[in-house]
């Protein structure tokens, strides 16, 4: 099998909320909206954000079951660029979770959670490369 994700999707809250966090803040042009959920096309990926009472129906899951513990990141070229990205998304409608630091395996980074709490890392990790069409590749 192929070693790939196709689409992230996350439950929310407010469709209008979460756009302005992910249009606004990250800069990010939706693809596709309706009155439940909102496509993002990412790079090889698709990232949409679905009302999490239609999601909840979708997936046949009762009560508002949690999925775990998880974090998704957004890794940047340089390590200056990790501060101002956490503080736009922080001004539409972030919180930050974690400021910018050097953690003990090396790099930079910062946590920011989105208006319904998915925790977003904001990272640059010196020994990962990112292509022109912002792909990341894994390397030491």
């Amino acid at each position: 099998m192929q070693q790939q994700i196709a689409v992230i999707t996350l439950g929310i809250a407010d469709l209008s909320r979460s756009r302005r966090f992910y249009a606004g803040g990250f800069g990010w042009t939706p693809v596709f909206e309706n009155d439940q959920i909102i496509f993002y096309q990412m790079n090889g990926l698709i990232l949409g954000t679905f009302l999490k009472a239609a999601l909840d129906e979708d997936m046949n899951r009762r009560n508002g079951a949690s999925s775990g513990t998880y974090a998704l990141a957004h890794n940047v070229a340089a390590r200056e660029d990790v501060e101002p990205v956490i503080a736009r998304l922080a001004r539409h409608g972030g919180q930050i979770l974690r400021p910018a630091d050097a953690p003990p395996h090396g790099g930079f980074r910062g946590y920011v959670a989105d208006p319904d709490d998915h925790a977003w890392e904001i990272a640059w990790n010196p020994s990962w490369t990112i292509d022109a069409r912002g792909h990341v590749t894994f390397g030491t």
